[in-house]
């Protein structure tokens, strides 16, 4: 058997190798062709290039690569990988290699740029994996403790935990065969992730002899890591949102050998050296990277604060990259359990179900075991009593009992987190899953697009009982409370619950209470985004209203004076035409080509509900963030099972799969998945 490419109606690559080293090479070859643009940008962010082509905007990032020791790091990793994954990593770079000559060629972006084709390095796809996901955790809001800490005190280090991640999140749930119209489990759900241009996650078949796996997996990366049906069993995964990064205060000293770093003994000489990178348009960029026995130094040094990263690969010089191919080759959900168990980062809430019965519900990953103000604060690295123990162990897990969801919510992962998604969407999933006992896997968008905002009623309870309000805004109340709490598309209401929102949000931010947290915002322009008071209060909104932390801020006085201004404002317009749909492109890139027909990009949904789609409230209404996939997986039959990204397969802007998804996606459907060999498209 040579190595074979096919293609389904939808442009999804379907592979077909004689052994899984000719596979993975084959992998690598098509996701140069299909992704190369994306996979190269990764690359050039790990290895700290990316403002060679990008300009000033990318110098905060390739900045904090070199400092975080990204690249050193994947190479570190990729030594400590087995032989026999080790080889089937290298099989894969090869097939990049091979295929990104004309993959770039295809690109737009690489002549817009002028970016050259280089040869990948072996342990270039853990840089990517690290490059994707060092900021998954959310390290950066740790710094926004301390900045609110230092304005509004200690006892308010969790004003803003808000049960509301402010970064990625997922949906994810096992529906037993006791539920289901066939009597085998369907594993369904949606990772949510910042949308991107091309996306995060493709859509991919990988067949040979040991294995036949579709799943979606992440460009630039081998295998399939997170969402997968094997035939005989199938697993999908969620963000535990767990606290497994610290941020040390480092005290910092110069010598005339080079830089000193406090420990609890003492100080100790660290590692120093300067790198220098590229900048288009602009000077060259020097940079020190000092690392202390925490960790890499990420912001300051010597003649100013200094604060260093620990995190557990820098830490292991492990990723977890031997799972990999395991889970190809997954049968059971016990071999999903065994592979997983070597997991590292990011840390996850785990689904699988076999054909034989047997389900799965656990997390994996590396979560350290120390000082419980590591998990809130910038802790002393002077200090040992914040120095890592050990690890977590055992993971969490739990027996399934007819249906399990996860929704980032605490739960299972809740020993291993301090900050977890609001129940609201947890708690609708479960309502719908249990609500019948004959599901199909045809069913899942049922699930998937429900806009119930789960949110709403503590929002709405705010304007019960408000007195001599406008004859204007007494209207606007009686249609709120009347309101299904849908955020569909089409609702006006939807949209003027919206606007009373943000103007609520607006109203808290400035508060004289709120807003001494615009001052000093004292972080790298990296961090900027984890460290702006409007977003941090949108997003904490529910906290915000009920705490007794504020006792000067009168919320029920704001919150009519919100819906007055609402209610005196112009006609709402469908909440669609202002939640739109804005995916992120490194070049601000066009989605469409100037021969295109644009399609409308309008949404239902909002940040509480199942179809999470999230603004940023107080900010924007459009949408950045949401389903970077959608899937569901039947264990009857994996011809029934179905799939859709929020663009297309290719990334190559002009292709007929660029897009061709989106309408699709926008409506919360799903495509088929064609398994059937002759019913595919051999690729010459």
């Amino acid at each position: 058997m040579s190595a074979e490419t096919f293609r389904d109606a939808w442009g999804v690559p379907h592979l077909r190798a004689a052994d899984p080293l000719e596979l993975a090479q084959l992998q690598g070859r098509n996701a140069a062709m299909d992704r190369a643009w994306q996979i190269e940008l990764q690359r050039r962010r790990f290895l700290g290039t990316s403002a060679a082509f990008l300009g000033v905007e990318a110098i905060g990032w390739d900045s904090f690569a070199r400092q975080a020791r990204l690249a050193d790091t994947a190479e570190r990793c990729y030594r400590s990988l087995d032989d026999a994954t080790r080889e089937w990593l290298t099989a894969y770079v090869a097939g990049v290699n091979e295929g990104m000559p004309a993959g770039a060629a295809r690109a737009p972006e690489f002549a817009e740029t002028g970016l050259m084709v280089q040869e990948w390095e072996p342990w270039a796809p853990l840089g990517n994996w690290l490059a994707i996901h060092v900021m998954f955790a959310g390290f950066p809001n740790k710094l926004w403790r301390e900045h609110v800490v230092h304005h509004l005190g200690e006892a308010a280090v969790d004003l803003f935990d808000s049960e509301g991640p402010s970064t990625a999140g997922s949906n994810g749930w096992l529906i037993a065969g006791d539920r289901t119209a066939t009597g085998a489990p369907v594993i369904a759900g949606d990772p949510h992730r910042y949308i991107e241009s091309p996306g995060i996650y493709q859509q991919v078949r990988l067949a040979c002899p040991q294995y036949d796996v579709i799943g979606l997996a992440v460009p630039g990366i081998p295998g399939i890591a997170h969402f997968g049906h094997t035939g005989k069993v199938a697993w999908a995964i969620t963000n535990a949102m767990a606290d497994y990064q610290d941020l040390f205060a480092e005290q910092l000293r110069r010598t005339a050998d080079g830089v000193e770093a406090l420990r609890p003994d003492g100080w100790r000489e660290t590692a120093v050296h300067t790198e220098v990178f590229e900048v288009a348009g602009a000077a060259p960029v020097e940079v020190e990277v000092i690392e202390t026995d925490r960790g890499p130094v990420i912001i300051g040094g010597p003649d100013e604060r200094a604060i260093s990263l620990r995190y557990p690969p820098r830490v292991t010089g492990r990723l977890g990259f031997e799972v990999l191919p395991k889970l190809l080759a997954a049968t059971t959900v016990g071999d999903i359990d065994a592979a997983v168990a070597d997991w590292v980062e990011p840390v996850n809430v785990i689904l699988a179900a076999d054909t034989d019965g047997g389900l799965l519900h656990r997390t994996a990953g590396r979560v350290p075991t120390r000082h419980p103000a590591n998990s809130h604060r910038v802790v002393p690295a002077w200090d040992s009593g914040h120095a890592w123990q050990g690890w977590y162990e055992p993971m969490p897990a739990a027996t399934i009992d007819e249906f399990a969801v996860m929704a980032n919510a605490r739960e299972l992962a809740e020993p291993l987190g301090t900050e977890f998604a609001a129940p609201h969407r947890s708690h609708r999933i479960r309502e719908l899953v249990s609500s019948r006992d004959d599901w199909t896997a045809a069913e899942m968008p049922d699930i998937h697009r429900d806009t119930l905002l789960g949110s709403a009623p503590l929002m709405l309870d705010l304007l019960a009982g408000l007195e001599d309000l406008s004859a204007e805004a007494t209207s606007l109340r009686a249609e709120l409370a009347t309101w299904d709490r849908r955020m569909d598309a089409s609702s006006t209401t939807a949209s003027t619950y919206a606007a009373f929102r943000k103007a609520l949000v607006q109203r808290l931010a400035d508060h004289p209470a709120l807003a001494v947290l615009e001052d000093g915002l004292d972080c790298p322009e990296l961090f900027v985004p984890w460290m702006d008071p409007l977003a941090h209060v949108g997003f904490a909104l529910e906290n915000l209203i009920t705490t007794d932390l504020l006792p000067d801020v009168n919320v029920r006085w704001l919150a009519r004076e919100a819906l007055e201004e609402v209610a005196h404002s112009k006609p709402r317009k469908p909440w669609g035409e202002t939640h739109q749909l804005s995916p992120l492109h490194a070049l601000r890139g066009p989605l469409f080509t100037p021969a295109e027909e644009p399609i409308d990009l309008a949404l239902s949904g909002d940040h509480h509900c199942v179809m999470s789609t999230s603004s940023l409230p107080g900010l924007t209404d459009v949408c950045i963030r949401a389903s970077a996939a959608r899937y569901a997986w039947d264990l009857a039959d994996r011809s029934d099972s179905a799939w859709s990204v929020p663009l297309g397969a290719s990334g190559v802007l002009g292709d007929p799969h660029h897009h061709d998804q989106l309408p699709h996606w926008l409506q919360g459907t799903l495509v088929p998945i064609t398994t059937n060999w002759d019913e595919l498209t051999p690729e010459r």
